[in-house]
């Protein structure tokens, strides 16, 4: 599935990160984006993921970097192979009514290697029993990960790997990091677990549903916890959108009411980091000015005490919806619409790398850098 090779990123000894968003079927922009960026030298050295950001995450975090693009290739091949057969018939309708008779599919069959309808149905089964609680069984996507995630190479030799899941019972974000403990498919279909299409997961002994619930995007776990003391870029590739335009009818609304609700306010976290940097630099700078007998201060120490990279490049690499995409955008699980997807995530890979801006990156002055270089941002 590959296009063009990306022009090779030059080695600025940064630490390379990659953050990818939750959003269903649209995940084929990451593995586009995944490609291009390992084709043009940028190997991540440590992944989060959110929902199918989580399972393309671990995808590649539990291959050896040859195998990667491979491995992503599979799955979407995989969950995209029961195309319907007689949607073509809607062509003379458009490309709109195609993509919502794929997507109809899917709520009715299932996908491919990922989910399969409960019979009876939970409206049939009694309270807390078994399948009561969701509408799919996503038995399929524990084989599928079981077979192309290697977790034995995950735990023990690939990059570092975060996903993210609430708690049922709490309501608290968890984070399941391969830095802290042994990940498994568990823990990644946990992050996944979007109620009530799919089931909770337990995990010793506690409950899980899809982190997407409390936040779409992993990029303040990353943010809170990047202290390695390294420069860092990390490309943040999102698969919704906060801008857009303002509807036309109640079915614009429901997909402009989707955008806003899962784009998971990432320019917010971004200038919150900018401004976190830039407290962090005024009180070094108060703490130059004062006496040396007030330097040692407890009140001081805290506020000069900040653990940050010494310089943050922020990529935002961001999908934005075909004019002929609906509601249905994230369970549309067509082979023309992820081959569409894939193609959109490298395109926008290579357009961001070819930029005099991203290029010339490393002249510009100050500890913070973000960048959002593709066309259709602009």
């Amino acid at each position: 599935m590959a296009g063009k090779t990306a022009t090779t990123a030059p080695d600025l000894g940064e630490e390379q990160v990659l953050v990818l968003q939750g959003g269903g079927a649209l995940g084929a922009y990451q593995a586009g984006a995944y490609e291009t960026l390992s084709q043009s030298g940028i190997e991540p050295e440590w992944l989060a993921g959110i929902s199918i950001g989580a399972i393309n995450a671990a995808l590649i975090a539990g291959n050896p970097p040859g195998r990667r693009a491979a491995r992503l290739a599979e799955f979407w091949e995989t969950v995209t192979s029961s195309t319907a057969l007689w949607a073509p018939l809607l062509w003379p309708l458009g490309r709109g009514a195609m993509n919502e008779a794929h997507a109809g599919r899917a709520l009715a069959v299932g996908v491919p290697g990922f989910f399969i309808p409960r019979v009876p149905p939970p409206t049939l089964r009694l309270p807390a029993s078994a399948g009561a609680r969701s509408y799919y069984d996503t038995a399929p996507l524990r084989e599928t990960l079981l077979r192309l995630v290697d977790f034995d190479y995950l735990n023990a030799e690939g990059p570092r790997l975060s996903v993210g899941a609430v708690n049922v019972e709490t309501g608290n974000m968890t984070w399941f990091d391969s830095a802290r403990h042994a990940v498994g498919p568990e823990h990644v279909m946990a992050s996944g677990a979007l109620p009530p299409g799919f089931p909770p997961v337990e995990i010793d002994g506690a409950l899980y549903w899809d982190g997407g619930l409390v936040s779409n995007s992993p990029l303040h776990y990353v943010l809170d916890e990047e202290a390695t003391g390294a420069d860092t870029c990390l490309f943040q590739i999102d698969l919704f959108s906060a801008r857009g335009a303002v509807p036309a009818t109640v079915w614009d609304a429901e997909t402009r009411i989707k955008d806003i609700r899962y784009s998971s306010r990432t320019r917010f976290n971004t200038d919150m980091m900018r401004r976190m940097y830039e407290f962090a630099e005024a009180a070094q700078r108060l703490q130059d000015k004062l006496p040396e007998e007030l330097r040692d201060d407890p009140d001081l120490q805290a506020l000069t005490g900040l653990k940050l990279a010494p310089r943050l490049t922020i990529v935002h690499l961001i999908y934005r919806q075909a004019q002929y995409e609906r509601h249905s955008k994230d369970y549309e699980f067509s082979r023309l619409s992820m081959r569409d997807h894939w193609d959109a995530g490298a395109r926008d890979v290579t357009e961001t790398l070819a930029n005099a801006d991203w290029t010339e990156r490393k002249r510009r002055g100050g500890p913070v850098k973000v960048f959002d270089l593709t066309r259709d941002s602009r």
